[in-house]
Protein backbone atom coordinates (compact mmCIF):
# COMPACT_ATOMS: atom_id res chain seq x y z
CA UNK A 1 0.00 0.00 0.00
CA UNK A 2 1.42 3.14 -1.04
CA UNK A 3 1.28 6.52 1.17
CA UNK A 4 -0.22 9.72 -0.47
CA UNK A 5 2.13 12.22 -2.12
CA UNK A 6 1.03 15.41 0.09
CA UNK A 7 1.76 13.63 3.00
CA UNK A 8 5.67 13.13 1.87
CA UNK A 9 6.15 16.47 0.59
CA UNK A 10 9.39 18.14 2.89
CA UNK A 11 10.17 14.79 4.16
CA UNK A 12 13.13 12.48 3.62
CA UNK A 13 12.65 9.68 1.05
CA UNK A 14 15.58 6.90 0.55
CA UNK A 15 15.92 5.32 -2.95
CA UNK A 16 13.22 2.50 -3.55
CA UNK A 17 10.23 4.56 -2.06
CA UNK A 18 6.87 4.76 -3.53
CA UNK A 19 3.92 6.36 -3.35
CA UNK A 20 0.59 7.20 -5.02
CA UNK A 21 -0.89 10.46 -5.81
CA UNK A 22 -4.28 11.70 -6.81
CA UNK A 23 -5.35 15.02 -8.27
CA UNK A 24 -6.63 16.28 -4.46
CA UNK A 25 -3.43 15.32 -3.32
CA UNK A 26 -1.61 18.31 -5.45
CA UNK A 27 -0.89 21.75 -3.13
CA UNK A 28 -2.56 24.02 -5.10
CA UNK A 29 -4.00 27.36 -4.46
CA UNK A 30 -5.89 27.53 -7.73
CA UNK A 31 -6.86 24.03 -7.22
CA UNK A 32 -6.37 20.48 -7.63
CA UNK A 33 -4.18 19.15 -10.53
CA UNK A 34 -4.82 16.10 -12.46
CA UNK A 35 -1.84 13.54 -12.22
CA UNK A 36 -0.76 13.65 -15.70
CA UNK A 37 -0.49 17.47 -15.81
CA UNK A 38 2.41 17.02 -12.76
CA UNK A 39 5.60 17.26 -13.24
CA UNK A 40 8.70 15.45 -11.75
CA UNK A 41 11.86 16.83 -11.42
CA UNK A 42 15.12 15.52 -10.25
CA UNK A 43 15.16 12.34 -8.04
CA UNK A 44 11.74 11.00 -9.00
CA UNK A 45 10.57 9.06 -11.66
CA UNK A 46 6.68 8.09 -12.97
CA UNK A 47 5.20 4.57 -13.09
CA UNK A 48 1.46 4.55 -13.99
CA UNK A 49 -0.50 6.44 -10.95
CA UNK A 50 2.42 6.20 -8.88
CA UNK A 51 6.24 7.74 -8.12
CA UNK A 52 9.07 6.08 -7.74
CA UNK A 53 12.24 7.83 -5.82
CA UNK A 54 15.48 7.56 -7.52
CA UNK A 55 17.87 9.54 -5.61
CA UNK A 56 17.45 9.91 -1.47
CA UNK A 57 16.49 13.78 0.00
CA UNK A 58 14.05 15.61 0.69
CA UNK A 59 10.67 15.83 -1.21
CA UNK A 60 9.92 19.18 -2.35
CA UNK A 61 6.92 21.19 -4.27
CA UNK A 62 6.47 24.06 -6.08
CA UNK A 63 2.68 24.95 -7.16
CA UNK A 64 0.94 24.12 -8.91
CA UNK A 65 2.17 21.18 -9.84
CA UNK A 66 5.90 20.03 -9.60
CA UNK A 67 7.92 18.26 -7.62
CA UNK A 68 11.58 16.82 -7.02
CA UNK A 69 14.07 15.79 -4.22
CA UNK A 70 16.20 17.98 -2.53
CA UNK A 71 19.65 16.45 -1.96
CA UNK A 72 23.37 16.98 -1.23
CA UNK A 73 24.60 15.30 -4.14
CA UNK A 74 27.92 15.99 -5.55
CA UNK A 75 28.10 13.12 -8.53
CA UNK A 76 27.10 15.47 -11.83
CA UNK A 77 25.64 13.41 -15.03
CA UNK A 78 25.61 16.16 -17.78
CA UNK A 79 22.25 17.16 -19.68
CA UNK A 80 21.67 18.95 -22.58
CA UNK A 81 21.42 22.68 -22.32
CA UNK A 82 22.83 22.62 -18.99
CA UNK A 83 25.92 25.34 -18.38
CA UNK A 84 29.14 24.30 -16.81
CA UNK A 85 32.14 25.53 -15.61
CA UNK A 86 35.39 23.41 -17.53
CA UNK A 87 39.18 23.47 -16.87
CA UNK A 88 40.48 23.07 -20.74
CA UNK A 89 43.35 20.12 -20.10
CA UNK A 90 44.30 19.24 -23.48
CA UNK A 91 45.03 21.52 -26.80
CA UNK A 92 44.95 19.08 -29.67
CA UNK A 93 43.87 20.48 -33.19
CA UNK A 94 40.75 21.40 -33.64
CA UNK A 95 39.31 20.12 -30.02
CA UNK A 96 39.89 20.85 -26.62
CA UNK A 97 39.51 18.80 -23.85
CA UNK A 98 37.47 20.02 -20.71
CA UNK A 99 37.24 18.84 -17.65
CA UNK A 100 33.86 19.35 -16.03
CA UNK A 101 33.72 16.64 -13.00
CA UNK A 102 32.00 14.60 -14.69
CA UNK A 103 33.03 10.25 -15.36
CA UNK A 104 34.92 11.58 -18.78
CA UNK A 105 35.87 14.97 -20.59
CA UNK A 106 34.27 16.67 -23.10
CA UNK A 107 35.09 18.22 -26.46
CA UNK A 108 35.03 21.79 -27.16
CA UNK A 109 35.70 22.92 -30.89
CA UNK A 110 37.81 25.96 -31.44
CA UNK A 111 35.04 26.83 -33.94
CA UNK A 112 32.24 26.95 -31.17
CA UNK A 113 32.81 30.55 -29.88
CA UNK A 114 31.38 33.86 -30.36
CA UNK A 115 32.96 35.14 -33.87
CA UNK A 116 35.49 32.16 -34.12
CA UNK A 117 36.35 31.14 -37.75
CA UNK A 118 39.77 28.90 -38.93
CA UNK A 119 42.03 32.41 -39.37
CA UNK A 120 40.40 33.91 -36.46
CA UNK A 121 40.99 31.23 -33.20
CA UNK A 122 40.01 31.69 -29.83
CA UNK A 123 42.77 32.33 -27.12
CA UNK A 124 42.57 29.05 -25.12
CA UNK A 125 45.26 27.68 -23.07
CA UNK A 126 45.40 24.40 -20.93
CA UNK A 127 44.12 25.29 -17.45
CA UNK A 128 41.78 28.25 -18.54
CA UNK A 129 38.58 27.94 -17.39
CA UNK A 130 35.12 28.23 -19.50
CA UNK A 131 32.07 28.75 -18.77
CA UNK A 132 30.03 26.69 -21.52
CA UNK A 133 26.83 24.67 -22.33
CA UNK A 134 26.32 20.83 -23.64
CA UNK A 135 25.84 20.29 -26.92
CA UNK A 136 25.80 16.90 -26.85
CA UNK A 137 25.16 14.64 -23.70
CA UNK A 138 23.74 11.34 -23.85
CA UNK A 139 25.18 7.88 -22.31
CA UNK A 140 25.92 6.63 -25.88
CA UNK A 141 28.37 9.61 -27.13
CA UNK A 142 31.24 11.86 -25.79
CA UNK A 143 29.69 14.57 -24.15
CA UNK A 144 29.98 17.74 -26.60
CA UNK A 145 30.51 21.48 -25.07
CA UNK A 146 29.67 25.08 -26.78
CA UNK A 147 30.24 28.62 -25.74
CA UNK A 148 27.64 30.27 -27.83
CA UNK A 149 23.59 29.38 -27.92
CA UNK A 150 21.50 28.93 -30.66
CA UNK A 151 22.07 32.16 -32.32
CA UNK A 152 25.77 31.60 -32.26
CA UNK A 153 26.27 34.74 -29.15
CA UNK A 154 28.43 34.10 -26.22
CA UNK A 155 25.37 34.90 -24.00
CA UNK A 156 28.06 35.30 -21.24
CA UNK A 157 30.02 31.64 -22.03
CA UNK A 158 33.19 31.29 -23.04
CA UNK A 159 36.82 31.48 -21.52
CA UNK A 160 36.90 33.69 -17.98
CA UNK A 161 38.30 33.28 -14.36
CA UNK A 162 41.39 36.13 -14.33
CA UNK A 163 42.06 35.92 -10.27
CA UNK A 164 39.24 34.75 -8.39
CA UNK A 165 38.66 31.36 -6.83
CA UNK A 166 37.07 28.15 -7.67
CA UNK A 167 35.42 25.56 -5.65
CA UNK A 168 32.97 23.05 -5.67
CA UNK A 169 29.72 23.09 -3.74
CA UNK A 170 26.27 20.28 -3.54
CA UNK A 171 24.25 20.10 -6.43
CA UNK A 172 21.54 20.91 -3.75
CA UNK A 173 23.16 24.45 -3.24
CA UNK A 174 23.50 25.26 -6.97
CA UNK A 175 19.47 24.72 -7.72
CA UNK A 176 18.95 27.01 -4.73
CA UNK A 177 21.36 29.92 -6.18
CA UNK A 178 20.16 30.22 -9.49
CA UNK A 179 16.06 29.72 -8.37
CA UNK A 180 14.52 32.88 -9.49
CA UNK A 181 15.02 35.57 -6.39
CA UNK A 182 17.28 33.08 -4.29
CA UNK A 183 17.38 34.20 -0.81
CA UNK A 184 21.76 32.60 -0.68
CA UNK A 185 22.61 34.95 -3.29
CA UNK A 186 20.30 38.50 -1.97
CA UNK A 187 21.98 37.84 1.57
CA UNK A 188 25.31 36.98 -0.35
CA UNK A 189 24.77 40.16 -1.97
CA UNK A 190 23.60 42.31 0.66
CA UNK A 191 27.09 41.42 2.32
CA UNK A 192 29.50 41.53 0.02
CA UNK A 193 29.52 42.67 -3.79
CA UNK A 194 31.06 39.63 -6.12
CA UNK A 195 31.13 38.54 -9.45
CA UNK A 196 30.00 35.05 -9.72
CA UNK A 197 29.76 32.36 -11.81
CA UNK A 198 27.28 29.42 -10.90
CA UNK A 199 27.86 26.31 -13.11
CA UNK A 200 25.49 23.09 -12.67
CA UNK A 201 28.37 20.80 -11.98
CA UNK A 202 28.68 22.25 -8.61
CA UNK A 203 31.46 24.66 -9.70
CA UNK A 204 31.36 28.01 -8.16
CA UNK A 205 33.76 30.77 -9.40
CA UNK A 206 34.06 33.99 -6.99
CA UNK A 207 35.62 36.89 -7.48
CA UNK A 208 35.67 40.20 -4.94
CA UNK A 209 37.26 43.38 -4.73
CA UNK A 210 40.37 41.03 -2.26
CA UNK A 211 41.69 38.14 -2.19
CA UNK A 212 40.68 37.90 1.95
CA UNK A 213 36.79 38.70 0.70
CA UNK A 214 36.90 35.87 -1.70
CA UNK A 215 37.65 33.26 1.27
CA UNK A 216 35.34 34.61 3.29
CA UNK A 217 32.85 34.07 0.74
CA UNK A 218 33.77 30.85 -0.79
CA UNK A 219 33.90 29.60 2.97
CA UNK A 220 30.13 30.98 3.57
CA UNK A 221 28.77 29.63 0.09
CA UNK A 222 30.19 25.94 1.26
CA UNK A 223 28.87 26.47 4.88
CA UNK A 224 25.04 27.08 3.19
CA UNK A 225 25.17 23.32 2.02
CA UNK A 226 24.27 22.33 5.14
CA UNK A 227 22.63 25.22 7.14
CA UNK A 228 19.25 25.96 7.46
CA UNK A 229 17.82 29.53 6.70
CA UNK A 230 17.81 30.70 9.77
CA UNK A 231 21.55 29.35 10.71
CA UNK A 232 22.88 31.11 7.81
CA UNK A 233 21.14 34.30 8.30
CA UNK A 234 22.41 34.34 11.74
CA UNK A 235 26.13 33.30 10.44
CA UNK A 236 25.77 36.23 7.74
CA UNK A 237 24.67 38.67 10.50
CA UNK A 238 27.74 37.75 12.30
CA UNK A 239 29.99 38.01 9.15
CA UNK A 240 28.50 41.78 8.58
CA UNK A 241 29.26 42.67 12.12
CA UNK A 242 32.78 41.89 11.40
CA UNK A 243 33.41 43.18 7.79
CA UNK A 244 36.24 43.17 5.90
Amino acid sequence: MFSSLKDKVGQVLLPGDEFSFQADDTISLSGPVKPEKMVCGPGLRRSGDRLLVCKSGVLRHKPPNMFWMDSQQRRYVPVKGETVIGIVTVKSGDVFKVDFGGSEQASLSYLAFEGATKRNRPNVQVGDLVFAQFLVANKDMEPELVCVDSVGRANGMGVFGSGGLLFTVSLGLVRRLLAPHSDVLQDLQQLFPCELVVGMNGRLWVKSSSLQRTLVIANLLQSCDTMTAPQRQTLFRRVAQGAL
